[in-house]
């Protein structure tokens, strides 16, 4: 006859076991993803990404942070994943919990790009309309001056003060602009 107690014993052996390795893979993946991913911000502090995405091309995100930290959540991930393998738990959680992390990633992905694509839209809509181009005098709520670039995500008015104001594009849809025509008279208008 079997002993349960010998039975019981072997089962929390076995998944204490277990358990200890589970949590043992975590601790390593949480070292190796900040370890990793402070690496990845520092070489792409390095190579100056932000800077080279805001100079060339009008974009102004901090995709440095963004990636380094991509690089972390997605090592802890797999560590997880691995730690749940380790305690034998069904292919079904680890669906549950890739579906969970993709919501997510989505989600801060949207929220990231949620004032980038509006300024994009109304920047395509200003070059489309020729509603400004660069050396227009204008004036958008407080801010008089002229037009000295057109950016995809911003246009920069310099000031009388020679002030440079940046105004996001998206704002144009909003707000009333004034602008000085080249014959000298006023032409106002409001975007719908």
């Amino acid at each position: 006859m079997v002993d349960t107690n010998q039975v019981l014993d072997m089962i929390v052996r076995g998944n204490l076991s277990k358990l200890i390795v589970a949590i043992v893979v975590i601790l390593i993946g949480f070292l190796i993803g900040r370890f990793l991913g402070n690496l990845t911000k520092k070489v792409l502090k390095e190579l100056n990404t932000n800077k080279i995405l805001k100079e060339n091309l009008g974009i102004n995100l901090p995709i440095e942070q963004f990636l380094s930290g991509l690089v972390y959540y997605l090592i802890l991930f797999v560590a997880v994943v691995m730690a749940l393998n380790q305690l034998g738990l069904s292919t079904i959680i680890l669906y549950i919990i890739l579906v969970i992390v993709l919501v997510i990633v989505v989600g801060l992905v949207v929220l990231a790009f949620k004032d980038f694509i509006p300024n994009v839209f109304a920047s395509f809509w200003i070059h489309q309309k020729n509603i400004l181009k660069e050396g227009d005098k204008i004036e958008i709520k407080d801010v008089k001056g002229v037009v000295e670039e057109i950016t995809l995500t911003e246009v920069k008015i310099k000031t009388k003060d020679n002030e440079v104001v940046l105004i996001p594009n998206s704002l144009l849809f909003k707000e009333k602009i004034k602008k000085s025509l080249s014959l000298g008279k006023k032409d106002s208008a409001k975007k719908d």
